[in-house]
């Protein structure tokens, strides 16, 4: 099982995320905002007050909708971590 460490708005409807595993995660969530909880959400404005809920270990938004931290790894890509300038 995996939890979310950290989320950081991007742009649009997609998200930079830290998980357990040190993992740095991008999701982009516009084709999974479907059902009334999150219909609220495709309003960009609504949609940036996503935060971390560390007693979830997830992301939630202020209108109370949420997404599975094992949903939100299958459904990202990894990327690279800064490299140190040499």
């Amino acid at each position: 099982m995996h939890f979310v460490k950290d989320v950081k708005y991007l742009s649009e409807y997609k998200l930079l995320l830290s998980f357990e595993d040190g993992s740095l995660r991008q999701v982009d969530l516009a084709p999974h905002l479907d059902g009334e909880v999150f219909e609220l959400l495709k309003e960009i404005g609504n949609f940036k007050s996503v935060h971390l809920n560390a007693d979830l270990d997830t992301i939630v938004w202020k209108n109370g909708a949420d997404m599975s931290p094992d949903f939100l790894y299958e459904i990202s890509v990894p990327v690279a971590k800064s490299v140190p300038a040499a």
